[in-house]
């Protein structure tokens, strides 16, 4: 059958029209895209919620934001933020699509001579080097272009990767944005079997993904979530958990872990560096608690800390994904889905911070 013949002119998609509330979310009828030469239609089975499309809706991204993501969605529910349009790529042009996360099925091609990829299940990578890996430019799916809440979106062949496993469509679409950052924040810093590792934000979806990608590489894991998440987090692999409101330095003490892998920032900034060894790294892909921190700067020099940010995504990252799924080293946590049209619902409940793993949403 000829599943090209079968692609509606048009499709439903989530589209986010400014900054703002949910009232920015609409579920409307749009044009399907068409595939240019190099790139490939993807049929949406399943796409994933995270943090970055609930920030790039609030306008968290810009520089004149100053507290963490629940406290500008509080004070956009109450009409009290003006927030300047910032994305976490450069300033975001609306409407656009969003959903970084997806699983699909290749269903058209732009280069009809390739056919190879038609009718594979793929997951997308999201952040992609069209400049090359050395350079760091980079640009992001339902950043820089439309995402993956909808029924279909198109992206370059070279981004779609087949994966051969017994996971369903929902469980695939967690992987891509939490899995790929953390496997990269973990690449960069050269986490190894040797390290003993702190993860802030445990329970939720980098988090969650971070302790068992430390796992794989042999670590010890030391995991900060909420004390009600205490048994999952066990349960995934951490050797050791601490409550998030508890003083990390009172209970770790100095100079005591390698590697502080950090989604969160905050008030216990400052004692991450207090806890890591002279020679240890730091890592950071998010600020959900609060962006602006307070930080001793004699705690980094003085002990030979490396301090790493991490965006972009470097060339092993996905092929290691794959390769971890089809070799059975990584489980998915899917935490609820929601059907595509109930987007609301699931960025409210997200945003609750009560799940312990991924959101999925099926068009």
């Amino acid at each position: 059958m000829n599943k090209t013949n079968m692609i509606p002119a048009q499709m439903m998609a989530v589209v986010t029209t400014g900054n703002g509330s949910f009232d920015k979310l609409e579920y409307k009828k749009v044009n399907t895209p068409n595939p240019n030469k190099n790139e490939v239609l993807v049929k949406v089975l399943a796409a994933g919620i995270n943090n970055t499309e609930i920030n790039t809706r609030l306008g968290w991204y810009s520089s004149s934001v100053k507290t963490g993501t629940d406290d500008l969605n509080n004070e956009i529910e109450k009409g009290s933020s003006d927030s300047l349009n910032a994305g976490w790529n450069g300033s975001t042009q609306f409407p656009l699509i969003q959903g970084t996360d997806c699983c699909g099925e290749v269903v058209s091609l732009g280069n009809k001579r390739d056919n190879s990829l038609l009718g594979k299940r793929v997951i997308i990578r999201s952040c992609m080097r069209t400049k090359g890996f050395k350079s760091k430019q980079k640009i992001w799916m339902a950043s820089n272009f439309d995402g993956a809440f909808a029924e279909y979106v198109k992206v370059p062949s070279t981004e779609v990767f087949p994966v051969n496993c017994n996971w369903s469509d929902e469980e695939l679409a967690t992987i891509p944005c939490s899995y790929g950052t953390a496997e990269n924040m973990l690449h960069i810093s050269k986490c190894n079997k040797n390290d003993t590792v702190l993860i802030t934000g445990a329970s939720g979806g980098v988090g969650s993904a971070v302790i068992q990608l430390a796992k794989v590489r042999g670590s010890k894991v030391i995991a900060i979530v909420n004390k009600t998440k205490f048994d999952a987090a066990l349960k995934l692999g951490a050797d050791r958990v601490i409550e998030r409101n508890d003083k990390i330095i009172d209970i770790l003490g100095h100079n005591s872990v390698n590697l502080v892998v950090d989604v969160v920032g905050g008030e216990q900034f400052t004692d991450f560096f207090k806890i890591i060894k002279p020679g240890g790294r730091y890592v950071s892909s998010g600020a959900i608690a609060n962006p602006i921190v307070n930080f001793d700067l004699r705690d980094l020099y003085l002990k030979d800390i490396s301090m790493l940010g991490c965006t972009t995504w470097e060339e092993p990252i996905f092929s290691n994904l794959v390769n971890y799924i089809e070799r059975s080293l990584i489980s998915p946590l899917l935490a609820k889905t929601f059907s595509l049209s109930d987007i609301e619902n699931a960025q409210r409940e997200f945003l609750m911070k009560n799940h312990f793993g991924n959101f999925v949403l099926i068009p």
